[in-house]
């Protein structure tokens, strides 16, 4: 079972809401990296004459409308085109579901001496029936056996680390 913060704990308890899933997100460990992408747009934005302003804008660009997760993953609400309806869940099983058919499709690296790389699918799956009906985000994130990066996040909306950002898609 896992302990959260006594702090936390009275608002993980009264949550109420829904899922959203966002994923699955394959690619290169080098785009993953770029940071500067995975950020919302910042609301002071750089003088347009400094020498950064042309990458903050392409950055700026790319968290709008590419498809490459967020560092947080309350920000994923804010990617307005990636949410989708057969993705929104009431039922927290359809949302673990979900993940765990993201992880068959895209099974994690195994280590060729025999010790594992990650955690097994079934703690995984315990640990996101724990802690998603109390309104915490899962984010799955492992190497392939190719070397690519398999990204798949469920949130919970309303979010209780970005409680402003609205629902991009409400249930039905």
């Amino acid at each position: 079972m896992t302990t959260i913060a006594p702090e936390l704990q009275a608002l993980t308890s009264a949550w109420s809401g829904h899922w959203h899933g966002y994923g699955p997100w394959v690619g290169s460990p080098e785009t993953y990296a770029k940071e500067g992408n995975r950020r919302p747009a910042h609301p002071i934005q750089p003088d347009p004459m400094a020498d950064c302003a042309p990458r903050y804008r392409e950055a700026a660009s790319e968290f709008t409308t590419g498809s490459v997760p967020p560092l947080m993953t309350g920000h994923w609400l804010l990617k307005r085109g990636e949410a989708a309806r057969g993705r929104t869940w009431t039922d927290v099983t359809d949302a673990v579901e979900w993940l765990k058919g993201i992880h068959s499709v895209n099974p994690p690296f195994e280590r060729t001496d025999g010790k594992q790389a990650y955690v097994p699918l079934a703690v995984k799956m315990t640990y996101a029936f724990d802690v998603l009906p109390r309104g915490v985000d899962v984010a799955w994130v492992h190497y392939t056996q190719a070397r690519s990066l398999v990204s798949a996040s469920v949130v919970c909306c309303p979010n209780l680390f970005h409680p402003d950002i609205a629902c991009p898609l409400p249930p039905v």
